[in-house]
C-alpha cells in the first residue's frame, strides 16, 4: 500500500521540479519585450540666447520593443528599439517647432534572482544610447538637431506568467544632448538642447 503512495509523491515532486526548472529564467535565454513606451524629457531643455527663446521639448508615446540575451544566470544584454517618437518643441511657450527621433539603447543587465524559480525577476542595466533626429521643423525658419551619444541607465521587472510569457515594466534614463541650429532670416542661431528623458515602458516579455 505504501509503494503507490511513494510513487505518487515522487512523480509529484518530479513534476514540481520540472515546472520550477522551466520557470528558472537564466543562462542562454533569448527574449523580447514589447509594449508602449513614453518618452518624457526633463524641463528647461535649453535656450537660443541670441533669439531670447527658451526651449521646452514635449513628451510622446509610441510602440517599442527590445531584444535580449542572458550570458549567465545573472548577466545579460538588451537592445531597445522603437517607432520614431515625435516631439513638439515650444519656444517661449509656443509650439513653433517639432522633431522625430529614434533612441536605440544598449544596456548590460544584472538579474539578482536569475537562475531561480522566482516569478518576480527584477533587473538593473547600464549602457549607451544613440539618438538620431529627423524631420525637424520650425515655423519661422529651419531647424537642425545633431545626433547624440550618451549614457543610459535602466531598471525593470518581469512578472512571470509561464515558461515563455511575462508581464514587464521598465524605465530608462537617457543622456541626450544635441547641438541645435535654428536658421531664421538667413542667420544661424545655436543652442545646446538637453533632452535627458525618462522612458517608461509597459507590456509583455516573451522567452524563446
Amino acid at each position: 500500500m505504501r509503494t503507490p503512495a511513494l510513487l505518487s509523491a515522487a512523480l509529484l515532486a518530479g513534476g514540481l521540479m520540472t515546472s520550477a526548472s522551466a520557470l528558472a529564467y537564466g543562462q542562454g535565454d533569448l527574449f523580447t519585450r514589447f509594449g508602449v513606451a513614453k518618452v518624457d524629457p526633463t524641463g528647461d531643455n535649453g535656450r537660443f540666447s541670441d533669439l531670447g527663446l527658451d526651449v521646452d521639448v514635449g513628451d510622446d508615446s509610441a510602440f517599442a520593443f527590445t531584444l535580449g540575451y542572458r550570458f549567465t544566470d545573472t548577466l545579460g544584454v538588451e537592445l531597445l528599439a522603437a517607432q520614431p517618437f515625435e516631439h513638439d518643441i515650444a519656444l517661449n511657450g509656443d509650439n513653433l517647432a517639432s522633431t522625430k527621433h529614434l533612441p536605440p539603447t544598449l544596456t548590460l543587465q544584472y538579474y539578482p534572482l536569475g537562475g531561480t524559480a522566482s516569478r518576480v525577476q527584477p533587473y538593473l542595466g547600464a549602457g549607451i544610447n544613440y539618438t538620431h533626429f529627423s524631420d525637424e521643423t520650425l515655423d519661422v525658419g529651419t531647424l537642425n538637431l545633431d545626433d547624440s551619444w550618451g549614457a543610459a541607465a535602466q531598471v525593470g521587472v518581469d512578472l512571470l506568467i509561464d515558461e515563455h510569457w511575462a508581464l514587464n515594466a521598465a524605465a530608462w534614463y537617457l543622456d541626450i544632448d544635441s547641438d541645435a541650429t535654428a536658421t531664421v532670416g538667413g542667420v544661424n542661431y545655436d543652442a545646446n538642447v538637453e533632452i535627458d528623458p525618462v522612458v517608461v515602458m509597459g507590456g509583455l516579455s516573451f522567452r524563446f
